[in-house]
């Protein structure tokens, strides 16, 4: 036990690192917002794009476990995505965004045609319905303001990539810290 604590203890370093790319990638977004949401997008494209590729390739494999069309057609929208996100990311990020907003929407309204139905079964349903509300309010702004949305939707990402950056670099300084040498 000791000797696996001891290796992991060893990698403090790599914690450090994967905080300080957090981090660098926060700030990033917070500085060049439009440019964080076209690689955001790009990213996404790319391993779609791969992702399309790979499963078009195993879609010919004989142990397959799901049919042979929805392969793919699933691979074939796959690449297709990544291919238009990867030539059109200012597009694309505005098409995702509209999607989201949608999807929101739609989400809130069930949430709450789901707390009117088991009011009776549960108790607090009201959270349920409230964050049914909250999630068509946050809908309906980004449908009303998509820059303003998107940019919130950016912002929280940075903040999050920051919040886990500084956590993984205090996490690295303290295994660092605690490291002991093995005994020989």
């Amino acid at each position: 036990m000791a000797a696996v604590l001891g290796d992991v203890g060893r990698s403090w370093w790599l914690f450090l690192l994967y905080g300080l790319i957090a981090i660098a990638f926060g700030v990033a977004c917070m500085f060049w917002p439009i440019a964080s949401v076209l690689a955001l997008v790009w990213s996404f494209g790319v391993l779609s794009l791969a992702d399309g590729i790979v499963t078009l390739i195993s879609a010919f494999r004989r142990d397959i476990s799901l049919p042979r069309w929805l392969l793919i057609v699933y691979s074939l929208t796959s690449i297709l995505f990544g291919v238009l996100a990867i030539a059109q990311p200012l597009g694309m990020a505005e098409a995702m965004f509209w999607v989201l907003a949608i999807w929101l929407v739609i989400a809130g309204v069930a949430r709450i045609v789901m707390a009117i139905r088991v009011r009776k079964e549960v108790s607090g349903e009201w959270m349920l319905a409230l964050s049914g509300v909250l999630a068509i309010v946050l809908g309906v702004l980004f449908l009303a303001m998509p820059g303003v949305g998107m940019l919130t939707v950016l912002i929280w990402i940075a903040a999050g990539a920051l919040v886990y950056g500084a956590l993984q670099v205090a996490l690295a300084f303290r295994m660092r810290k605690d490291l002991k040498p093995l005994a020989v």
